[in-house]
């Protein structure tokens, strides 16, 4: 019963203040709004993960999420087969650093997920007509 009267109460403020024009000067009007993709962290540590982010502080299965992403990505495009066995070391690497770090985490509990990045990216998709354009 008290949210609902704080409620009210905030969203006659917020209708006053629109019609003094408070809103008109804020940085970034106009512009769409920068989301972030947060979908890989457990919804559990999403709200720490942003304190410590906005403190500068990157947590480590973070970062190794963003070089293992780096790194399929060098397997995809990698000009010889030293480069591909170099990055398929260092996505083994990271894959069992990340089950490490993130132990309960069913993302890397399959134990062949490298086997599975290796196939999609040994058998690209075919370009469709969309992909051409």
């Amino acid at each position: 019963m008290a949210f609902d009267i704080f409620g009210k109460l905030a969203e006659e403020r917020i209708k006053k203040a629109a019609e003094r024009g408070d809103f008109e000067d804020l940085p970034g009007r106009g512009q769409p709004l920068v989301l972030e993709d947060d979908s890989n962290v457990p919804e559990e540590l999403r709200l720490a993960y942003k304190v410590l982010k906005n403190a500068g502080y990157t947590p480590p299965e973070l970062e190794a999420q963003k070089e293992l992403m780096q790194v399929e990505d060098l397997l995809a495009n990698a000009p010889d087969e030293k480069t591909r066995y170099q990055a398929l070391k260092r996505l083994n690497y990271l894959t069992m650093k990340l089950s490490h770090l993130r132990p309960n985490s069913g993302i890397f509990s399959d134990n062949d997920y490298s086997d599975r990045v290796v196939d999609r990216l040994s058998h690209p998709r075919k370009a469709s007509d969309s992909d051409k354009k």
